[in-house]
């Protein structure tokens, strides 16, 4: 029996558990569901409030009412009434935030080992009920899971389909009009976007002037293959909505060169010089604040133009060993998916030839200048989103989120400024921000509920969540989303994270396997 049909098995066994009393498909949808109690954190920036009941019918919300004061106790005269058939979710004591739009979230990969089923577990067991995939195995791929989600068949965020630039085409795109022809049958088949990574300026603008003729989104990841003709800032201009990383940006801040400093023996298939010499690119940038600084980023806010940075999606670069050794890789990683991590030559991001204290001091203080620009544009009132790009680099699935937001907070963003790049601003990025990302009256019944206050720490977001001492000298975790639900729809978070071990348990009994550090022999 071979690989992928063992994995299926799996999935259909873990399908089939019912775990701590909540089935994998949810509890819901209801006529009417009213969340008892709790305390809002929205997505817009307001301080927490509470406590509040929500009434929520067929998926939207519908009233939003203050029941009392904090340590008062609440008259049940003077609460929403539950109507027969209804739900109630008691909540007291605990947080309510919208739930998280995970901009760059690619669904699994063939390399990696993972479907679909545990990549979506592990995103809406913290919290997650909107992912944009910028490209993956495929649009016709993603618009049947997209369908799916939407239909509330699988237990799924929901889906928004940026196809690759290019994906599908029998030729390459070698001119204009193929490069219109090309975003036209993408809008076609229904995809929401387009995702770039740069090419010649007559097709990248070919390209985004259709897409936005059409009102598509788009994102790009600016290659270095390209990005010495084609920069952010030309993107931008030419009607690119969003960029992903910070590939593009360093260069349009250069003042005394064209291109990045390559050692001359470089290549770029090369993961090992790749990464390396990303590490020192923010350096060879304009200063922070300088005039030229100032005249980009002023330019990219007047333009409207979103930032994702995936911080996180970098960091091992920073500190090889805390990524690697990332306390859910035992119990959440596929064996599949640890193997892709390691040292390789053929593996994208798996760049550890023989990486070292001078790569990762480069990287520190390319953290640094890069995390100045991304604050300092949030103040200046540009969009900043959240956004993971897992699967690649250790960095796993929904962990990687909430790793994302602990690095926007040593950025400078305030908790609340960060919970607000994870809702709202993401919604607003995709246009949906009439349907998600805070809670307000007639938006979609989408939210995290948490019992504990994840402004104070955001480790409690964590699956694993935090740890604590009480008061006895007892070392607890606490925290861990409790509920996500999607379209008014309760998932039991931490079952859903249960499942996921359980099929990672399968798997590694399967093979009689056990996680172990690179170059380490039994």
């Amino acid at each position: 029996m071979n690989k992928k049909i063992n994995f299926v098995l799996i999935l259909i066994l873990c399908s089939n558990l019912s775990i701590l009393g909540q089935s994998s498909k949810g509890d819901g949808p209801f006529t009417q569901l009213i969340i008892r109690g709790v305390t809002l954190i929205n997505g817009n920036g307001a301080p927490p409030l509470g406590p509040v009941d929500i009434l929520v019918e067929n998926n939207r919300i519908q009233k939003i009412e203050v029941v009392g004061y904090p340590g008062v106790v609440i008259k049940a005269s003077e609460r929403p009434q539950l109507k027969p058939g209804g739900k109630e979710l008691n909540c007291e004591g605990m947080f309510l935030l919208p739930g998280f739009v995970d901009m760059h979230g690619h669904i699994g990969g063939k390399a990696q080992g993972a479907e679909p089923e545990y990549v979506f577990k592990l995103w809406m067991a913290h919290g997650i009920t909107t992912v944009r995939e910028p490209s993956g195995r495929g649009v016709d791929f993603t618009l049947d899971l997209k369908r799916k989600s939407a239909k509330n068949e699988i237990v799924a965020p929901r889906i928004l389909a940026y196809t690759g630039f290019g994906q599908g085409s029998d030729t390459a795109i070698s001119t204009p009009e193929m490069a219109r022809e090309w975003v036209r049958n993408n809008a076609k088949k229904g995809a929401d976007g387009i995702k770039l990574f740069g090419a010649p300026p007559e097709i990248m603008t070919a390209a985004l002037d259709e897409n936005k003729k059409l009102g598509l989104r788009s994102a790009c990841h600016h290659a270095q293959l390209n990005v010495a003709r084609w920069n952010v800032l030309h993107s931008a201009r030419a009607g690119l909505t969003s960029m992903e990383h910070w590939y593009g940006l360093p260069e349009a801040l250069f003042e005394d060169r064209t291109v990045q400093d390559y050692p001359l023996d470089y290549n770029y298939n090369n993961e090992q010089d790749r990464f390396e010499e990303a590490g020192k690119l923010w350096q060879q940038a304009a200063k922070p604040f300088s005039e030229h600084w100032n005249k980009v980023m002023d330019e990219l806010i007047a333009l409207d133009f979103t930032i994702d940075p995936t911080f996180n999606i970098y960091e091992a670069s920073r500190d090889l060993q805390r990524a690697r050794r990332a306390e859910w890789h035992e119990d959440y990683t596929l064996p599949s998916l640890w193997d892709f991590y390691q040292p390789s030559k053929i593996s994208h991001g798996s760049y550890w030839h023989y990486w070292g204290t001078e790569q990762e001091v480069a990287w520190k203080e390319n953290y640094k200048l890069w995390m100045t620009f991304i604050n300092e544009y949030k103040n200046r009132g540009g969009r900043v989103t959240t956004g993971s790009d897992s699967g690649f680099i250790f960095q796993l699935y929904g962990f990687a989120y909430i790793r994302e937001m602990e690095l926007l907070r040593e950025a400078g963003f305030h908790p609340l400024e960060i919970i607000r790049s994870a809702t709202l601003n993401g919604a607003e990025a995709l246009g949906m921000d009439n349907q998600i990302g805070s809670v307000s009256v007639g938006k979609l019944a989408d939210f995290v509920v948490i019992d504990e206050n994840p402004l104070q720490n955001l480790k409690v977001l964590y699956g694993t969540g935090a740890i604590k001492l009480t008061e006895d000298n007892e070392v607890v975790r606490v925290g861990g989303v409790k509920y996500t639900i999607k379209d008014g729809i309760i998932y039991d978070a931490k079952a859903l994270l249960q499942e996921v071990k359980q099929m990672v348990d399968a798997e590694k009994k399967r093979l009689n396997y056990q996680i172990k550090q690179p170059g380490i022999q039994e």
